[in-house]
């Protein structure tokens, strides 16, 4: 049995080497993984040797060669291969052990590996003969295997390629993306690029979920390579359902974009019950609890500060999902220790993807990232009355979280806390009655936030008949006039973004 090993990441490699070796095995290998192996004592044929060539062209041709793929793509129940190899001079290649250069740790054209997907693809084509290794993780078995019964199992085999086609696979997504990544940075300014004309997307499953959106479904989380779950620690409570996960991941996006005060919310079905900043984070989590304690039941925290002892005391008290920090204060864990079904996770900051990717039938709706930009400068005040710095203060916190709310939505905002949000109805007057109705008078002298233009005034006559005091909306009706003149009469201040954002 004859094995090639090259490969970028070394991990276990000498030591599976050795094994090999132990086995009876006979050993190729190129450049570090070569030196590695003989710096251990176990024998092995450099490439170079094997084939009669040099490494040439600074590295880019070293496996690249007829003894080389011949011995890993012959079919041994072929004869006119076998006639081949033995008038060429081939032996057989029975196990390949290669990993890829890491291109995304530092995207250039010198990461493009070219020989070592030659191989991968090559062995995984042939794996009816030939075993392939792209993963460490798999060492242990393979070994067993050849231990056991003295070769690999088709089963194995057939495994092991589907893993090496899809490592492929992510590395020409990964080389795919850093071109079209360097071309949209080329036309940051044009506002009439496109999208890419293909996406490839590769993503490795990195968590079974305990079920899907319902207990029936199977659930699992995948990842892209770069997400702030990747690294999550759970401290307690059950695995993570599909909804936890994907309520837990739109309360860290928006806990983050209320800016940089200590700032709490509270998520429920993927929408904000409850959202506040202030001076400290024990505050802001009960400002953003008192928001709708009604919905909380059940609900998702998200912090954006360390959790303290005093608030994870609050915390308990009332019954939740998931809680999501950056950190956790000595002594928070045991006290949360008292509710052991409390999922308790930390992670890292999220990162704004560039894409928002959905599923529909047979394909995807993609779009670029739906971004807050909040620039008094380049808004209009487009009532008599301008707004005071306080109700500046709560229309910018209302737009933020109105646009992270499912459309239609009204966001009512008193003091840098939402005091009442109306989510996901099919009109905007609807939306406005909910978020008066939760705000329960809490929203006078406060700001209100329409993440689409108000149709008719009736929307904006909710506002003003909950007590608020400013609005912001993104402007653009028919009716805009209108709408100006309501807010007028009613004395209160008014402010078009010019930018919607819905959000379904």
């Amino acid at each position: 049995m004859r094995a090639l090993l090259s490969v970028y990441d070394k991990t276990g490699v000498v030591e599976f080497a050795r094994s090999l070796h132990e086995l009876g095995v006979e050993l190729i290998s190129s450049g570090g993984t070569a030196k590695a192996i003989a710096a251990d004592g176990t024998p092995v044929t450099d490439v170079a040797d094997f084939t009669g060539y040099p490494a040439m062209l600074g590295h880019r041709v070293v496996t690249l060669h007829p003894k080389v793929h011949g011995g890993i793509l012959a079919d041994r129940n072929d004869p006119e291969h076998q006639a081949d190899l033995e008038t060429y001079e081939i032996p057989t290649i029975d196990l390949v052990v290669a990993n890829l250069y890491p291109f995304a740790s530092d995207p250039s054209i010198e990461l493009i590996d070219i020989g070592g997907p030659a191989m991968v693809r090559a062995s995984a084509k042939n794996h009816a003969h030939v075993g392939i290794l792209v993963d460490p993780a798999d060492y242990d078995e393979v070994l067993a295997e050849l231990q056991a019964d003295g070769s690999l199992g088709s089963a194995l085999r057939r495994r092991l390629a589907r893993k090496a086609f899809a490592h492929t696979a992510a590395y020409d997504a990964q080389i795919v993306s850093w071109f079209d990544e360097a071309d949209a940075a080329a036309l940051a300014d044009d506002v009439s690029r496109e999208l890419p004309p293909t996406l490839h997307l590769a993503a490795t499953r990195q968590e079974v979920l305990r079920y899907g959106e319902n207990p029936h479904q199977i659930g699992a989380r995948y990842s892209f390579g770069d997400s702030c779950w990747d690294s999550a620690t759970r401290y307690q409570g059950k695995e993570m359902s599909y909804l936890n996960v994907y309520d837990a991941d739109a309360a860290w996006r928006l806990v983050w974009s209320l800016g940089d005060e200590p700032a709490a919310v509270v998520i429920k079905h993927a929408n904000p019950c409850g959202a506040a900043t202030a001076s400290d984070i024990e505050t802001a989590y009960r400002l953003a609890h008192e928001c709708d304690p009604v919905s909380a039941y059940g609900g998702i925290v998200a912090l954006n500060r360390a959790m303290t002892v005093a608030l994870a005391e609050s915390l308990v008290n009332v019954f939740t999902e998931v809680v999501i920090a950056p950190s956790y204060e000595e002594g928070v864990l045991e006290v949360l220790a008292a509710k052991p079904n409390l999922r308790v996770l930390e992670t890292r900051a999220p990162v704004a993807a560039e894409l928002d990717i959905r599923g529909i039938e047979g394909g995807l709706l993609v779009q670029t990232t739906d971004t807050v930009t909040i620039d008094r400068t380049k808004w209009t005040i487009a009532t008599d009355r301008e707004p005071t710095e306080a109700e500046w203060v709560d229309l910018e916190l209302a737009w933020k979280v109105a646009a992270r709310v499912t459309s239609n939505t009204i966001v009512l905002v008193k003091g840098g806390q939402a005091v009442g949000i109306g989510a996901g109805q099919q009109n905007r007057r609807d939306s406005g009655i909910l978020a008066a109705t939760k705000a329960d008078g809490r929203a006078v002298g406060g700001a209100c936030a329409s993440d689409a233009f108000f149709p008719f005034r009736d929307g904006l006559d909710a506002a003003v008949d909950a007590g608020a005091t400013a609005v912001i909306q993104p402007g653009g009706s028919i009716r805009d006039d209108e709408v100006i003149a309501a807010a007028n009469e009613a004395g209160i201040a008014m402010v078009f973004t010019g930018e919607r954002h819905f959000k379904h």
